[in-house]
């Protein structure tokens, strides 16, 4: 199983037809309607517009595609909502290229705008949708077969994770679960799952087995007397870019809970949600592409004064970098400007307070501006980072707020960003225990998470940096 191969094989397809539509389409109108407008015969030459719009429409069919989800999960797709979702984005698509290129034409009767919306309409998705109903037939068979298959994780050892093994593992088609192994939630001298599968270790662990064996979806399959550990294993999977499924019992059902995806399968609750609708997190993946190019652009005289002061202003080197975890646990490598002493922390990590010796004379400047920040424009193009997310923090400091507050694993379900509603409620935290008040806005965030409260975010830290209130 290759996810980037399928999905390329998705993208080159995309292209080539909407490049075929395109040209179908441009064919059709210079040999039915260019005639009767005209009075005689118009031979098909291909001009500039034609080329221009060969070189341009492709492009934008992907992005399209491309926000509305198309290309995620690209082997979880079921044909069904496939055929819908192809229908829709090829109207939408149409649509726009309608009253983009067409709808100034001139034209010999109105009806002709009909016919072209429906002839382009019905060239692009039959054209598109042929190739892509092979690729995800073709996958979802490999899939039922046991050819393919999502590495799976069962989080139980006892009678309830034996039967669903079983259950599942019995099922004529697969749904996907490739089992690797099993995880104990408590310590018993003999399991039952031991026979079937390995034991992979403890729940404390469970992080590392997931990253170590490339963990796709976790099952959790508990007994009645561990439900009360079943906060504790969620709590830990949510740093983790995992789906995760929970045994429901017949309260779950009769309240709705449990949602069909498949007509095979087990009945399972899905823990993990999308915290975005998917357009509105690939939109948000392009506005930090875009506005992070901006901004490099725009402020790079700024950004030049403010290696000058720093160089100026105290020996050491002008940027300051070290190790941040970012999303689904991932360490990465975050750039600032350097706002102290050099060798700040030769002692070891340590949080900076309000009147901290160690900030120099400029860098006081920069933290109030939070011109000290802007070299992360990088760390969001490069994808470490968005504009707007919860501030990155380092491991040493994690392991301490993970023990007073575990749910701080909630934040890594989403990339971090360069400000936050936690940092504009709150500012800098100076301890522990400060980073835990500041939280519960990035919870807050994180719960109502959507592109205009992004755009507030971001109005909010310009108002900071101009009354230069950052501490």
């Amino acid at each position: 199983m290759n996810p980037r191969r399928q999905v390329a094989k998705y993208l080159i397809s995309d292209f080539l037809t909407a490049g075929t539509s395109w040209t179908l389409f441009f064919v059709f109108r210079k040999i039915y309607f260019e005639p009767k407008k005209f009075g005689y015969p118009i031979p098909v030459d291909f001009n500039d517009s034609y080329f221009l719009g060969l070189a341009i429409l492709p492009a934008l069919w992907l992005l399209l595609y491309y926000t509305t989800g198309y290309y995620k999960d690209v082997y979880r797709k079921s044909r069904l909502s496939e055929l819908g979702q192809t229908i829709g984005t090829t109207f939408l698509g149409v649509l726009l290229i309608f009253f983009a290129l067409i709808l100034d034409d001139t034209i010999v009767v109105y009806t002709n705008y009909y016919l072209s919306f429906f002839v382009l309409f019905s060239l692009h998705f039959t054209i598109t949708y042929i190739p892509r109903l092979s690729f995800t037939t073709s996958s979802t068979h490999k899939i039922h077969k046991r050819i393919i298959g999502f590495p799976t994780l069962l989080v139980g050892s006892d009678k309830k994770a034996l039967e669903l093994y079983e259950e599942m593992e019995s099922q004529p088609k697969s749904t996907g679960n490739k089992f690797i192994g099993f995880v104990n939630v408590r310590y018993y001298e003999k399991y039952l799952m031991a026979s079937h599968l390995p034991n992979l270790g403890e729940l404390k662990n469970i992080n590392k087995i997931i990253e170590e064996n490339n963990v796709r979806i976790v099952l959790i399959a508990i007994e009645s007397h561990e439900h009360e550990l079943l906060k504790t294993i969620i709590n830990r999977l949510e740093s983790s870019n995992v789906v995760v499924k929970v045994i429901p019992d017949m309260y779950d059902i009769l309240t709705g809970m449990v949602k069909m995806s498949t007509i095979i399968g087990t009945p399972l609750i899905q823990i993990s949600h999308d915290l975005m609708p998917t357009w509105e997190e690939s939109l948000k993946r392009i506005m930090d592409v875009l506005l992070s190019i901006f901004a490099l652009i725009v402020l790079s005289p700024a950004m030049i004064f403010m290696a000058l002061g720093v160089k100026f202003s105290s020996p050491g080197s002008i940027l300051y970098s070290h190790e941040r975890i970012g999303r689904y646990g991932k360490p990465f490598v975050i750039f600032k400007f350097r706002s102290m002493v050099n060798d700040a922390e030769k002692s070891g990590p340590a949080l900076s307070s309000q009147n901290d010796a160690r900030i120099t004379r400029f860098g006081l400047f920069m933290r109030k501006m939070r011109f000290d920040e802007l070299p992360q424009f990088y760390n969001v193009l490069i994808g470490d980072m968005s504009l707007v997310g919860p501030r990155p923090e380092r491991q040493f400091f994690i392991d301490q707020i993970v023990a007073k507050a575990p749910h701080f694993h909630h934040l890594q379900k989403v990339r971090p960003g360069i400000t936050s509603w936690g940092q504009v409620k709150f500012g800098y935290a100076s301890d522990v225990d400060e980073m835990i008040q500041r939280l519960k806005y990035d919870i807050l965030y994180i719960e109502n998470m959507s592109l205009l409260v992004d755009l507030k975010i971001m109005i909010y830290t310009i108002k900071t940096v101009m009354q230069g209130s950052g501490k």
